[in-house]
């Protein structure tokens, strides 16, 4: 845990949240996402891996009201939270490593783009895949984002595991149902081409 804690705090304290690869002026695939899953916005929503994205700046602004962020860099966090300024007091900010969290309440919609694909140790998986289910009740909606079949094999020097939708949902148990899909050319600052598969599931028991 050290290692990989240490190894995020380096890269948000050492590069701008524009400059990093999977940064996104405009989430617009994860704000479609979200949207198609809570459209009168009252569902409370926690983004896993949040760091500096700008997505809860626009979740905020699309009028949704119960939100958390969840990343293991304290320093990604405290980025985001001092761009929102006194809305940052709207958020809930959590600090931990997703493989050692036990969640204290319950979520309508998990969302990750790229933090599940980083964790190629099957037991790390088994440790997300336990908080998830107890993160998100009976009903409740899971977006997730990895790298897909043909994306890269590495991001951030680390190596990764790429999933096709389908793989993804066997790989997270029989509680989770596929019911959509999508892929997404992700473009890097620096113009290099990464391809992402996205899955929505719901949680059936």
């Amino acid at each position: 845990m050290d290692d990989r804690k240490d190894h995020w705090e380096t890269v948000y304290t050492t590069k701008s949240a524009t400059a990093v690869s999977w940064y996104q002026a405009d989430p617009g695939r994860s704000l479609e996402l979200i949207r198609g899953a809570s459209p009168d916005r009252r569902a409370s929503v926690i983004d896993v891996g949040g760091g500096a994205s700008v997505l809860v700046d626009r979740l905020l602004a699309d009028g949704f009201q119960d939100l958390s962020v969840l990343d293991i860099s304290g320093a990604a966090l405290e980025s985001a939270s001092h761009r929102l300024g006194g809305d940052a007091a709207r958020v809930s900010w959590i600090v931990t490593d997703i493989t050692q969290w036990t969640p204290t309440r319950t979520w309508n919609i998990w969302h990750d783009r790229a933090v599940f694909h980083f964790l190629t140790d099957p037991e790390q998986q088994k440790k997300y895949i336990a908080a998830l289910e107890a993160a998100i009740p009976s009903g409740g909606t899971v977006i997730m984002a990895t790298f897909a079949l043909d994306g890269p094999e590495k991001c951030s020097g680390l190596p990764v595991q790429r999933y096709s939708p389908a793989s993804l949902a066997q790989r997270l148990g029989p509680n989770f149902s596929l019911i959509d899909e999508s892929s997404e050319s992700h473009v890097t600052p620096w113009g290099s081409e990464q391809k992402f598969s996205y899955a929505v599931l719901s949680k059936v028991s």
